[in-house]
């Protein structure tokens, strides 16, 4: 008969080798769950809200415009930096359609730089409209008033979205295709439209007022 200590001997040592094997596995799970985490994360980055999606520094008669605006999406947020006012650094943060441009030009001809920021709504219609700033001779920072087009004016016919918008010397061009009755978006038949608008002092503040349209080919 075996002496009892070699029996508690033998149950030792399968203890330990149950232990080591689970405590093996445990890690080698451990392992693969970290490695799994790790290629999630990389297969999926996420998206910085804070990188720009356009971005333009504009200076004109000692006024800066710093403009940005961050978000991929139908909206975004548009921040405009002005530098040069005598009342320090004015900030402006909104948000609008996706910019599509900027411009800047003293329009009125009063001596401060107006900054005009163009934008476009997401969608097969790409809407087009204008955000004006003006400084306060040269203090501080207003919105300009941009105005709708009226339905059912002459201005108004056949349009169906598509803007462009541009500084001409001291006007504001807007450009878009005409639509005839049948037309499909993606396809106009009628001729392209040139609005003029002219900067003018408003009652509470500086304001774009329609002066003139003309009717030209589509180009080809």
């Amino acid at each position: 008969m075996k002496p009892p200590y070699v029996n508690f001997s033998k149950y030792l040592i399968c203890l330990s080798l149950c232990y080591l094997a689970c405590q093996t596995k445990t890690e080698q799970q451990t392992t693969s769950i970290i490695v799994e985490d790790s290629l999630e994360k990389t297969a999926k980055p996420t998206t910085d809200s804070n990188v720009a999606v356009f971005s333009k520094i504009l200076r004109l008669q000692g006024i800066e415009y710093d403009v940005h605006a961050f978000g991929e999406g139908s909206l975004q947020t548009l921040r405009i930096i002005t530098i040069g006012l005598t009342n320090g650094v004015d900030t402006i943060q909104q948000m609008t359609d996706p910019i599509v441009g900027a411009e800047v030009e003293d329009l009125d001809r009063d001596g401060f730089p107006e900054l005009l920021v163009y934008t476009q709504s997401a969608g097969s219609g790409s809407y087009g409209t204008v955000l004006g700033y003006s400084p306060n001779k040269g203090k501080s920072i207003s919105p300009i008033a941009f105005p709708e087009l009226v339905e059912g004016s002459k201005e108004q016919k056949g349009y169906m979205g598509h803007d462009t918008f541009s500084i001409v010397a001291s006007s504001l061009a807007r450009r878009f295709p005409c639509y005839e009755t049948n037309d499909v978006n993606a396809t106009p038949t009628g001729k392209m439209r040139q609005l003029q608008y002219k900067l003018i002092n408003g009652e509470a503040s500086k304001q774009f007022v329609l002066v003139g349209f003309k009717d030209y080919a589509m180009p080809q």
